[in-house]
């Protein structure tokens, strides 16, 4: 039995004017995702439980099969994983985007214009966060440089308990009330104000200022966490070979922890211009060479949720069907294997908040040996989902029943 997961960040949307009151799922053409939703389980699952964030952090623990109110110990310490970290149980970590604030003399009186300073590229990135680390090393703590903005502090035998809010929450907001509040505030604080008054004039930040870029010109911490501990898939599951494609560290993490292989995809980016081809390649590569699962992860959707970006959200739903979802299912139809398809986002990203929302989201699970019957939906939408009646209050069930031997 093969097990594939396609798992489209941000996908699930609200009726939108720019579309005439329609989603991005009701505006795009997605055949192959109609094909799931018609001749599978189709319907509603709460990817968020009850009191927690809704983050892609408790969202896709829950899509990988884990239940976030036991295992979840928070976002930042998942990528730090995948980043190759190692952490003591007294370690506490945090996501340090690289962000553009607006000018102000102070930054309380700042506004987020960039949870992302722009997407800036890894080896920039690399750069500044190198160049602050070698200028707060005298505080005891350790910056790590990842992908793009998405970076990580350790915080050594540091407190646990604060509060910090993502950055993405706050687009074009003011960020008066939102700095880190709490254990380690006062440590994050100072940093973030110390990036806020020296990052601009790093030589990366006046180059980007010279060729209008937004510039990195504050560190933002969020996403507090610390060492996680999860049951492998080979002892939850039974599931000896499986791999995870994502262009996040979030993602990679998650499948690091989770025993399984990470496939670094060239051209992966994160946004809508990541090759899309490439992952489904990547995925139909990794059942040749043996895998039982894959979850292919793409991160577009969300992007261009935060962004506002309307026509490349319904773009690049059409991508996902289109490069990933069909020539990976046209593989696994012709392998001659029986083999389970779970098609879903993990939360929505409405394109009218920029953010994420914790309301359930579609899902459609297709048995290639038809198990759990068709539903007969016409469509994969929000509101075809929900006309099904179905509803998955714990879509960590849907992994469960996935690798069920009956």
């Amino acid at each position: 039995m093969k097990y594939v997961i396609f798992l489209a960040d941000g996908m699930a949307d609200t009726p939108n004017a720019a579309l005439h009151n329609k989603t991005p799922l009701e505006t795009a053409v997605h055949p192959n995702l109609d094909r799931l939703a018609r001749e599978g389980y189709f319907g509603l699952a709460k990817t968020v439980p009850d009191g927690m964030p809704a983050g892609s952090d408790t969202a896709n623990l829950s899509v990988f099969g884990y239940d976030p109110t036991v295992c979840y110990s928070g976002r930042s310490p998942l990528e730090a994983v995948s980043m190759g970290i190692t952490l003591a149980d007294t370690d506490v970590t945090y996501r340090c985007n690289l962000v553009t604030l607006s000018d102000a003399a102070n930054i309380e009186d700042a506004v987020m214009m960039d949870y992302s300073a722009g997407e800036i590229d890894s080896d920039s990135a690399r750069e500044l966060i190198e160049w602050a680390q070698q200028e707060l090393a005298h505080l005891g703590v350790r910056l790590y440089p990842g992908v793009s903005y998405r970076n990580c502090l350790l915080v050594p035998n540091g407190d646990r308990g604060g509060e910090q809010t993502p950055p993405h929450d706050l687009s074009l907001k003011p960020v008066r009330g939102k700095l880190p509040a709490g254990a380690n505030s006062e440590l994050l604080r100072r940093i973030s104000e110390w990036s806020y008054r020296e990052l601009k004039n790093h030589p990366i930040n006046r180059w980007r200022a010279k060729y209008n870029k937004p510039v990195a010109n504050c560190m933002w911490f969020w996403g507090e966490g610390t060492k996680p501990d999860m049951q492998t898939y080979r002892d939850k599951f039974g599931i000896e070979r499986g791999a995870v494609i994502s262009a996040v560290d979030l993602i990679q993490g998650i499948g690091k922890c989770a025993g399984l292989d990470v496939i670094k995809v060239e051209g992966a980016t994160g946004n809508y211009t990541t090759d899309f081809a490439a992952k489904g390649k990547a995925a139909i590569d990794a059942f040749k060479n043996g895998a039982e699962f894959v979850y292919i992860h793409v991160e577009a959707p969300d992007e261009c949720g935060h962004h506002g970006q309307v026509k490349e959200k319904v773009w690049s739903i059409e991508q996902i069907d289109e490069k990933v979802i069909a020539p990976v299912l046209e593989y696994l139809d012709s392998a001659g294997e029986p083999y389970a398809a779970l098609a879903m986002p993990d939360h929505p990203t409405p394109l009218d908040i920029r953010t994420h929302s914790p309301e359930p989201v579609p899902f459609a699970l297709y048995f290639s040996d038809g198990r759990l019957g068709a539903s007969g939906a016409e469509c994969y939408t929000e509101a075809a989902a929900a006309a099904t009646g179905v509803f998955e209050a714990k879509a960590h069930r849907l992994m469960q029943i996935m690798c069920s031997k009956s």
